[in-house]
């Protein structure tokens, strides 16, 4: 039902004075609180964005200093680690000289080199899944105190096509940002999953490859750095809609992935330049770990990876798999050690958690069968602490749970200790 041409209406929004609080009247024009307040925040996102305000802060870490903290959280991947550290160090470096702040880390240049530019470097890790990809980004972030963001590129499509477009990815570091759009252009995305964005056959198709090499072309330009038009509320874009301008030139990006079956290319390569004689094949007997250490750009591409995508992630680090000895350590060793975690919890309910060495070494070696990583640590914990966890809050009785070998192996329950009874005089 039309409204009555007699009540007066807000000219942005349309709605009567009864379904508002307010309705402020101009010459000739009416605007409501709530139109008032998303006025308010478009000016205030424009302030933010201004070109005259400066760089947020940021402490520049030596690659050392990145990689002693590194070693509080992750465990095992010392090649990785180093890699990340330089490449990150490296990145945020030349974005103090590129604002002309290189005296706050103590910088300083030559003159001869006031007018080279220096390229993004952003980084691939390829690694099998649980190996602790996600884990590095994320702890980089923190250390520097910069936003950060991740995006599953198996949810990314072309544009046009049911899916995500690829400026979600950069949506999601703005809003880790808080829309504060300069913080942003300083953070990192770290895109998980980015194997599965593979081209889907060698041989140029007629039909279009919508969530693999569609992606890679679309991912290009962002991950080289341009200024993208981001949609604050995310979906697809339509022409009548409000964009924020991100610049992503400064953006790192860190791509993860597992790339099954990538060391069989490595594996080709490798073969055909070993051809001659007098060659002994146990000489060339390479574990597929040992494969993966020898990556090219070349088995990238024929792995269907386009070219140029592979061209915008110069650094790449492959993670080792973890091993016993690493998921006990992840257990027992981290800051964040998944038994200190437990721990915690149960002390909460003022009970004490205690984990035999047994235990410990069980519960690594049930994960390791499980072939997920450090994954596989949690959904054996949670399976295990179950039915403790359920009844410890409504009890006042126990004190202390101690879980060893037989409880991780299924033949008992965990070893409940009850408080002491404290007996009461009779009164005299």
């Amino acid at each position: 039902m039309a409204k009555s041409s007699r009540m007066t209406l807000c000219s942005f929004c349309g709605k009567s004075q009864a379904e508002v609080k307010k309705i402020i009247a101009g010459p000739g024009v009416y605007i409501c609180d709530s139109c008032v307040n998303v006025c308010k925040t478009i000016i205030d996102r424009e302030v933010k964005i201004s070109p005259a305000e400066g760089r947020p802060a940021f402490r520049l870490h030596k690659p050392s200093e990145l990689k002693k903290t590194l070693d509080d959280y992750v465990i095992g991947q010392e090649h990785a680690k180093k890699v990340l550290s330089v490449a990150v160090y490296n990145h945020y470096k030349r974005l103090l000289f590129d604002a002309g702040q290189p005296h706050r880390a103590g910088l300083t240049l030559a003159p001869e080199f006031s007018d080279v530019e220096v390229e993004k470097s952003n980084i691939l890790l390829v690694g099998p899944t649980g190996s602790g990809k996600t884990l590095l980004a994320r702890t980089l972030a923190r250390i520097l105190d910069v936003p950060f963001a991740m995006s599953d590129a198996t949810t990314l499509t072309e544009a046009g096509y049911v899916g995500e477009d690829v400026e979600n990815v950069v949506l999601r570091l703005l809003q880790a940002a808080s829309y504060d759009v300069k913080k942003a252009e300083c953070g990192i995305i770290y895109i998980d999953e980015i194997d599965k964005i593979r081209r889907t056959t060698e041989n140029v198709s007629i039909t279009r490859d919508v969530s693999g090499e569609g992606v890679q072309q679309a991912l290009l330009k962002i991950l080289e750095g341009t200024v993208c038009n981001v949609p604050p509320q995310g979906g697809r874009k339509h022409p009548n809609q409000e964009y924020i301008q991100v610049n992503t030139a400064n953006i790192l990006f860190i791509c993860g992935g597992a790339f099954i079956g990538l060391e069989q290319f490595v594996k080709k390569r490798v073969g055909q330049r070993s051809l001659g004689f007098h060659i002994n094949p146990a000489d060339h007997a390479l574990t597929p770990e040992e494969m993966m250490k020898m990556i090219a750009p070349e088995d990238l591409v024929r792995y269907g990876m386009i070219p140029e995508f592979v061209g915008r992630l110069p650094v790449v680090s492959v993670l080792d798999p973890l091993t016993e000895e690493d998921l006990v350590r992840i257990l027992l060793g981290t800051k964040n050690a998944m038994v200190k975690q437990y721990s915690k919890l149960f002390a909460m309910d003022g009970v004490q958690l205690r984990f035999t060495r047994d235990a410990v070494r069980a519960i690594a070696r049930k994960a390791m069968e499980l072939k997920t990583g450090a994954r596989a640590l949690r959904a054996i914990l949670e399976n295990l602490m179950l039915e403790v966890m359920f009844d410890l809050p409504q009890r006042e009785d126990v004190v202390e749970v101690t879980i060893d070998e037989g409880v991780v192996r299924g033949r008992r329950g965990p070893a409940l200790k009850k408080a002491a009874k404290v007996e009461k005089k009779d009164a005299a």
